[in-house]
């Protein structure tokens, strides 16, 4: 992304960033729905998704978006500056993932031997999205601003820490309500780490030089 359009001063600059964001949200969520599909157990906020949609008998979009607005309400609770991406995230990535679910893009996997390769591939798919959802510089997604509002609270529990007890409580509770916890939680949990990294790596990015701007300021702008 061009360093005039990253800085978001500029109506242009804030409508081509959303169109960017929303777009590369959809395909996260394609990469989103192939870690389902491998069908040996979702990551752990897919564990949750899953879990209420099976419950309540609604769609995984819905129950994505349910879980994403009040991650947001306890991050606007928190103090931390929401972007307009942020809304695009809670609610275009779990649709994206309704919409491949209906049309059925990809057939549930049967075997392993399927099954960690398209995992692995959806993995690989949100890593990549992610770097151009984040370039936008229009905010974090919901769950990673919770994961840094409460770091920054809890000064003695490292951000390590911190992101397993999230990922542990959203997995239990996910299990408690159904949702399909396997060997592909795992992966998720750990390998989802690393390949973000080795994505951003390849594309010599680095997360923490990104200023995002507050949904205040761009409206302002929006606005004028």
């Amino acid at each position: 992304m061009l360093k005039k359009y990253r800085d978001n001063l500029t109506t242009k600059a804030i409508i081509i960033n959303m169109v960017v964001a929303a777009v590369s949200l959809f395909v996260n969520g394609f990469g989103v729905y192939l870690t389902i599909q491998a069908n040996i157990g979702a990551s752990p906020w897919d564990v949750l998704n899953l879990g209420l949609s099976n419950t309540f008998g609604i769609l995984y979009g819905t129950a994505s978006i349910l879980v994403s607005f009040t991650i947001l309400g306890i991050d606007i609770l928190m103090k931390e500056a929401i972007g307009i991406a942020m809304i695009i995230d809670a609610i275009v990535v779990g649709k994206s993932v309704d919409f491949f679910n209906r049309i059925n893009a990809v057939e549930k996997c049967d075997s392993f031997k399927t099954a960690i390769p398209v995992m692995i591939l959806g993995l690989f798919i949100m890593a990549y999205t992610q770097y151009f959802y984040m370039n936008t510089s229009l905010g974090c997604g919901p769950r990673d601003t919770l994961l840094i509002g409460i770091t920054r609270r809890t000064k003695k529990v490292s951000i390590g820490l911190v992101s397993i007890g999230l990922l542990a409580t959203a997995t239990f509770i996910g299990w408690l309500l159904g949702g399909p916890v396997g060997v592909g939680t795992f992966i998720c949990a750990f390998g989802a780490g690393p390949i973000m990294q080795f994505a951003f790596y390849t594309v010599k990015f680095n997360a923490t030089d990104i200023k995002h701007q507050n949904i205040i300021q761009s409206f302002k702008i929006l606005r004028a």
